[in-house]
């Protein structure tokens, strides 16, 4: 038996907000407005996530995996929710200041993987070439670029708890051994267009104007 690997993907961050609620609960952390802002930005998040699995999603998710591989998917993507454990296990209450900064973070990370996603949806339901305009147009990978916003924000409220360096090095591992490996598969695939050279030549890898 096997199954896409989007409906694993999409279980995972479907249940986000009551994982997340069920670990407020059982910590006692009702109290703890961290807990809370984490509980809106993941779990948003993930109901947006559901969302446009649904009404644009991206083709590369809709391979199929067996069964042992869809649970190892599902155990790997577990590990985002780390954050979670962390504020709502030891208790951790972020400053004022890393929250602004988390929920301002988390925002613009959501219109850059969303909106760079449905401009990637619309362009190939009409095209078949290279985009190059619009949140693509300084940058080869916004999608990805939005996500490591994404979390970004979220581990950035437990950036003041012992336990920083855990998401870091979770977020970490998934660049390095998942994303990363995926941009440049995207760009060898894209390579077979002529204009992609001069293209790769302007923009920047994952983060606009940078890197």
């Amino acid at each position: 038996m096997r199954i896409k690997q989007k409906y694993v993907i999409d279980v995972s961050k479907s249940l986000t907000w009551v994982v997340v609620l069920g670990l407020i609960c059982y910590f006692n952390q009702r109290e703890n407005i961290t807990a809370w802002i984490y509980f809106c930005l993941h779990g948003s998040y993930g109901i947006m996530w559901v969302m446009k699995s649904n009404i644009f999603p991206d083709k590369s998710w809709e391979e199929k995996a067996n069964i042992p591989y869809a649970i190892f998917m599902l155990f790997c993507l577990m590990a985002y929710w780390s954050p979670a454990f962390i504020i709502t296990a030891q208790g951790h209450e972020a400053s004022l200041q890393v929250i602004v900064s988390s929920i301002i973070i988390f925002i613009f990370g959501v219109f850059y993987h969303f909106a760079s996603d449905m401009q990637k949806y619309i362009f190939l339901k009409h095209n078949s070439g290279l985009m190059t305009e619009g949140l693509w147009k300084h940058c080869r990978h916004p999608n990805y670029f939005g996500e490591l916003l994404i979390y970004t924000g979220f581990l950035l409220l437990t950036i003041e708890s012992n336990f920083w360096w855990v998401p870091i090095l979770i977020l970490g591992a998934f660049v390095l051994s998942i994303w990363i490996p995926g941009m440049i598969r995207i760009d060898k695939s894209l390579s077979r267009f002529e204009e992609h050279k001069e293209y790769k030549k302007k923009t920047a890898f994952i983060i606009p104007f940078i890197f």
